[in-house]
């Protein structure tokens, strides 16, 4: 599969798929948790608390793995494996850009000071169940 129609591939399970596992790494072991995530292209946004121990295990290590589109049929199903490098974001414009009133259920606004932003800049994608050809990889 050429790289242009990979990255399409790519890019229609972010449109599609919003909920995921995010692994962090804690003393040399994966940690993961269910994130919801926002997509501009291939980077990643998950809202969060930066009194959580996500945001602290970042700070210590930026390195995440997330898998995303699995849709629980079975063999066949097309999903993501997701690896890159977050990073804490304070950022207001990004804030308000992906605040919704579901996480009124965590924070009072997009101007709570508890409010951070996980930034994740892909480094390698595979996209899995594609077809023979899987995993492809798209190196970023």
């Amino acid at each position: 599969m050429d790289k242009q129609k990979l990255n399409k591939e790519v890019l229609d399970i972010l449109k599609k798929h919003k909920v995921g596992t995010l692994a962090t790494v804690v003393d040399n072991k994966p940690h993961s948790r269910y994130m919801t995530f926002f997509n501009d292209e291939l980077m990643l946004y998950t809202p969060t608390n930066k009194n959580t121990l996500k945001a602290e295990e970042i700070d210590e290590n930026p390195n995440v793995h997330i898998l995303l589109g699995y849709e629980g049929e079975g063999f066949g199903d097309e999903y993501i494996e997701f690896e890159g490098k977050a990073s804490i974001s304070e950022d207001q414009r990004l804030k308000e850009k992906i605040w919704n009133d579901q996480m009124k259920n965590w924070f009072e606004g997009p101007n709570d000071p508890d409010y951070i932003v996980l930034a994740i800049k892909p480094n390698k994608i595979r996209l899995m169940n594609s077809g023979q050809e899987s995993p492809q990889t798209l190196e970023v």
